[in-house]
């Protein structure tokens, strides 16, 4: 058991949080996960974040600028994507011509989307699929961009994952990836670390009953690669243009990329 970084991508495969567990044993550990959060998901990225997320995935649908003119089909997905915070700031932001494919590996998360968007009257820009992120079930050069937002790191086989964006993606397609990141402010990130490894947990507990669930998001943050190993990671997908900007000092970065 470890609570340093993974140096390397493929150790998130066995990466449960500080807890080491076999090939394989990582997805359906995490689906438990979601399925027991999904109602209370959104409250607690709230409680989580003090509300800052929804600023992070404001700047992040503002990067993407989704396009206003009707001239053209334009499709997105965004993978992880459940309950729809990422989709539906893109049907609001693009026209008419935009839609975008919501895709998840958890069906608890799924219909809490569907729902939300049945009433924001949004169903129409919108669908949603059920799947995996390492074995997208489109063709090549499918979509003009690809979201994803909190998600890539519960994903075991995250290289595939990523080679799997790089062949839906259209040439001239966009990637763009919000995660939870390394704190490069010394003092701030004593404070966070103390904030989320002590208090989310227990404010999970409260809130939905289910303490253990939010122990493991917060460990699966202080897990994660850090910023260059993950912009390595996708230059290693086939990536390029490869860059990304941090939020709150690194607490969360937004990692951006195309195929060209």
């Amino acid at each position: 058991m470890s609570n340093q970084r993974t140096t390397a991508t493929e150790q998130m495969e066995t990466s449960f949080g500080f807890e080491n567990v076999a090939p394989g044993q990582k997805q359906p550990r995490v689906d438990t996960v979601f399925h027991k959060v999904a109602d209370r998901y959104d409250i607690m990225n709230d409680l989580m974040s003090a509300g800052v997320h929804r600023l992070w995935k404001d700047a992040m649908v503002t990067m993407l600028a989704p396009p206003r003119s009707d001239e053209r089909n334009w499709k997105s997905i965004d993978v992880a994507g459940g309950t729809g915070d990422i989709a539906f700031r893109i049907a609001e932001q693009g026209g008419a011509k935009c839609h975008t494919t919501v895709f998840d590996i958890n069906a608890s998360m799924l219909e809490v989307g569907r729902d939300r968007a049945s009433k924001r009257k949004l169903s129409g820009k919108l669908d949603f699929v059920e799947g995996n992120a390492e074995s997208l079930p489109f063709d090549d050069n499918s979509f003009d961009a690809y979201t994803i937002a909190f998600g890539i790191r519960n994903v075991p086989k995250m290289n595939l994952a990523l080679s799997e964006a790089w062949r839906v993606l259209k040439p001239g397609g966009k990637f763009l990836c919000l995660e939870f990141s390394e704190v490069e402010i010394p003092l701030l990130e004593k404070i966070y670390e103390s904030w989320s490894i002590n208090a989310i947990p227990r404010i999970g507990q409260m809130v939905t009953g289910d303490g253990d669930s939010y122990r493991y998001l917060v460990e699966s943050i202080r897990k994660f690669p850090d910023q260059q190993r993950f912009a390595n990671a996708l230059s290693e997908a086939g990536f390029e243009h490869v860059k990304w900007r941090n939020f709150s000092g690194g607490i969360a970065a937004l990692h951006s990329g195309w195929k060209l």
